[in-house]
């Protein structure tokens, strides 16, 4: 990865690419999980914080077997272990099912695929009646052998029990002087245990990433995979190569979503919501019916039914915006609530502030929440209207029915059904002549 940062951290998706995998584990209800982790260990350590996940520390990389062997005292003996790979984050959990559902107590269970090009990888070697007898990496191999396109995945389940009995026995006897983990195979049927198979038909599955290029290329087959779910669910993407969904994402049907959008963490959007091109969300939510206009930024927010934002309107972390509301063009909003009905159409910044319902804000208006040392709070009661080029100092509230006149700046609280004035008085030079260039 030409990288400090450990391979199995690099992103997919937004999310490690060992977490891909721990999800998938997970996913198969398994009773414990173990990380075996070598370079870039602490990091490791760190990202899996506050798990309930057993790490284990090869300190020597002398091969898959002998890194399954670090793990052996976290095992139940009448478990079956599963071995994954933390680099292979497209691996599905149905495919390791089918894996499981065929070993028992007196069997292994190895995944293999049928590959077009098998270079670099373990060939699996059946004799004449398609039993398995070995696997053989291709450092190994003779040219007969380097001939087959069946390959170990390295993805197998084997019970515990039987584990602990041949990891000892394996040896170092291969081009790498390393411990092979694909040995159990020739120890199982010396010891008269079946090895069943399991065949993975999508190539993209089983694949490792070892460097940039392959984690750019998962990244668009990840991405497919989900675009064609929601597609078939019933949400429109005006072009499917260009939405990229990199958390947990659950979109209802009639969603419409244009080009360039970028899903991020913890998103929910209800139906018939519409996504304008270059919309980006992040752990929020969004009602039914809500129409978000190009380029509009929402993160930590939570947006109601039947809303209107932007375009080019940035909603902040905290905010709440209820329903029928609307956000135009160039408006913030931070750690505010948004009343039912109420409109910040364009230009203006609106923090730490709570609006009752139908509150109309007028171009260019600011609520000045920060003093320099404090953030301070803006009450703005039901029916306000704000004109534009307003500047609201808080601490300050604005009671229900009051109106402000544009170009006042606010610094006091002004009652319900009162008109707040603040300007300077205007004042017009007859004869005035404007300056000319010298």
């Amino acid at each position: 990865m030409k990288s400090s940062r450990a391979k199995v951290l690099h992103r997919l998706a937004g999310k490690p690419l060992l977490l891909h995998v721990l999800d998938t584990a997970r996913a198969l209800q398994c009773s414990s999980l173990q990380v075996v982790t070598g370079f870039g260990a602490d990091s490791v350590e760190s990202e899996l914080a506050g798990s309930d996940i057993r790490l284990v520390m090869q300190e020597e990389q002398l091969g898959t077997a002998h890194a399954v062997q670090q793990a052996l005292d976290g095992l139940e003996d009448d478990a079956v272990a599963l071995v994954l790979y933390g680099d292979v984050p497209l691996i599905r959990p149905d495919t390791l099912q089918a894996l499981l559902d065929k070993v028992d107590a007196q069997s292994m269970g190895v995944l293999t695929c049928e590959v077009t090009d098998p270079a670099g990888l373990g060939r699996i070697i059946r004799d004449e009646s398609g039993h398995i007898v070995r696997i053989v990496e291709e450092k190994d191999a003779n040219e007969a052998e380097k001939a087959v396109r069946e390959i170990n995945t390295g993805f197998m389940a084997i019970p515990v029990n039987l584990l602990k009995s041949w990891l000892p026995r394996i040896q170092a006897n291969n081009a790498q002087k390393e411990y092979y983990l694909t040995d159990l195979v020739e120890l199982a049927i010396s010891d008269g245990n079946a090895v069943v198979t399991s065949n993975c038909n999508d190539q993209d599955e089983i694949t490792g990433i070892n460097d940039r290029v392959q984690l750019a290329q998962l990244e668009r087959k990840y991405q497919r995979n989900m675009h064609e779910d929601l597609m078939k669910s019933g949400v429109t993407l005006a072009d499917p190569n260009r939405l990229d969904i990199r958390g947990d994402v659950s979109i209802a049907g009639d969603v419409e979503i244009d080009i360039n959008v970028i899903l991020e963490g913890k998103v929910d959007i209800a139906a018939n919501v519409s996504i304008g091109a270059g919309c980006i969300l992040k752990n929020c939510s969004v009602g039914e019916g809500t129409q978000l206009h190009p380029y509009t930024v929402i993160e930590d927010a939570v947006i109601g039914k039947h809303c209107q934002l932007g375009p080019f309107a940035r909603v902040r972390p905290g905010t709440e915006m209820q329903d029928s509301s609307k956000l135009g063009n160039f408006v913030e909003v931070k750690k505010s609530v948004i009343g039912k009905g109420s409109k910040v159409n364009h230009l203006s910044y609106v923090g730490d502030s709570v609006l009752g319902e139908g509150v109309n804000i007028g171009a260019g208006t600011i609520t000045c929440n920060y003093d320099g040392v404090n953030k301070h709070q803006t009450i703005i009661g039901d029916g306000v209207f704000i004109g534009s080029n307003a500047v609201l100092v808080a601490p300050v509230t604005l009671e229900s029915g009051a109106f402000v006149a544009a170009g006042s700046t606010i610094t006091k609280d002004v009652d319900g059904e009162q008109l707040a004035v603040s300007r300077v008085k205007q004042s017009n030079i007859d004869g005035w002549k404007r300056p000319g260039k010298k």
